[in-house]
């Protein structure tokens, strides 16, 4: 193959949708891969490599990343036990896989052009980048960040620039970004990036409140060692899980916000996101986790946790520090087996019964109920506990203050 040989991660939408022929007009051979990771239907899948063949692409392959997301993402993630800034679910985390992907694609070509359609204002241009060069030597090729040298408004100029070319552009990636996998949707631009309320294409899965099920749903989910493994007692792939919860869960609503979160480089960012499943999995898992650590495991536990998540978040997925923390995290799991029912009316999702052969409970001394130890015992442990204060405020009365 010639070293114009050129493999981009491709989605269909505006930004990828551009840089096909951007990059044709520059010499390169495109060979697009799109990365499903189960969150896209059989016909957007279909969509997604007729576009790639519309639009020029001398090769189109998709690769199936759904069992990989979970095993290298979720888990971790739920295991982690913590969202990013306590409220987004990192649900772009689909990018280190689709590099991954990508490259094993330069790398059947023998080329060393990878190119993506990130701009360069947002995060995902660091994950991409940082990726790629923690994987190997590559040279990248962003043609949206190289358009925002001369263009201010960069989705504009893409839409023309394919019309020009005789391509559609879809209604919806006019006015919003749309990200979808498996882990759920993002949505930003137009009225969501003015902090503006959402209007009514800013819509994903998520039925609303006027469509929720008058019934009930609950849901029953076993764990071992952390990761959930069966479905209402049935044993279930991590990827059967996840759609199972996203279509169920959806119908109620349940996963969806409106999120302002600090951007790596500090910038404000908005989006409305769509997570159900992550949603409900971090409540069951949660639920669970809590009855069977320790007080001090649960104490110090969500410090690791958060700092798994910035780095997650922040591009650094192949840094050592992961390894390093997720070390921590498998160990505090060897005891997180059981089974959590999941309830939900409509727009949250509640952990209404647990069970664990492991789970920390006394029949002597149940919380407020009942205790095996006396009066004489509890007055004693008070005094003790709290010496420290008791004292203070002693000098302090005895000072006159």
């Amino acid at each position: 193959m010639s070293s114009q040989d050129i493999v981009l991660a491709f989605s269909g939408g505006l930004d990828t949708s551009f840089c096909v022929p951007y990059l044709m007009e520059r010499g390169y051979a495109v060979h697009t891969v799109f990365v499903d990771t189960g969150g896209v239907s059989a016909e957007e899948r279909e969509y997604i490599e007729q576009r790639a063949h519309e639009l020029g692409a001398a090769s189109h392959r998709t690769v199936d990343a759904s069992q990989a997301i979970w095993d290298s993402f979720v888990t971790p993630l739920i295991w982690a036990g913590e969202f990013y800034q306590g409220q987004y679910p990192l649900l772009v985390s689909d990018r280190y896989l689709i590099v991954k992907a990508s490259l094993e694609r330069c790398d059947e070509l023998g080329t060393k052009f990878f190119a993506h359609g990130c701009t360069g204002m947002g995060n995902d241009q660091v994950r991409f980048d940082l990726t790629v060069r923690a994987l190997g030597d590559y040279t990248i090729i962003a043609p949206v960040r190289e358009i925002q040298r001369e263009h201010t408004q960069v989705r504009a100029y893409e839409q023309k620039y394919l019309e020009d070319k005789g391509f559609e552009v879809r209604a919806k990636t006019k006015h919003y970004t749309i990200n979808e996998n498996v882990l759920g949707v993002t949505i930003s631009g137009g009225e969501i990036d003015a902090w503006e309320i959402p209007g009514e294409g800013a819509i994903g899965w998520c039925a609303p409140r006027s469509e929720w099920p008058s019934e009930a749903l609950r849901v029953e989910l076993g764990f071992e060692k952390g990761t959930a493994v069966t479905l209402n007692g049935k044993p279930a792939s991590g990827p059967e899980i996840l759609g199972f919860l996203n279509r169920e869960l959806a119908k109620y609503g349940v996963g969806r916000s409106l999120y302002t979160g600090d951007t790596n480089i500090g910038l404000k960012g908005r989006i409305v996101f769509e997570a159900p499943a992550l949603t409900a999995l971090l409540t069951a898992h949660r639920a669970l986790e809590e009855t069977v650590l320790s007080k001090q495991q649960n104490r110090f536990k969500p410090e690791i946790g958060r700092k798994w998540t910035e780095v997650a978040y922040e591009g650094f997925f192949n840094d050592p520090i992961k390894a390093d923390l997720e070390a921590y995290l498998v160990s505090t799991q060897r005891k997180v087996d059981g089974k959590v029912i999941i309830e939900t009316r409509g727009g949250s999702v509640y952990a209404v019964k647990v069970e664990s052969k492991n789970l920390l409970h006394s029949a002597k001394a149940t919380y407020a109920q009942a205790a095996d130890w006396g009066v004489a015992e509890a007055e004693g442990f008070i005094k003790l506990y709290g010496m420290s204060s008791t004292i203070w405020a002693e000098v302090d009365r005895a000072n006159g203050n």
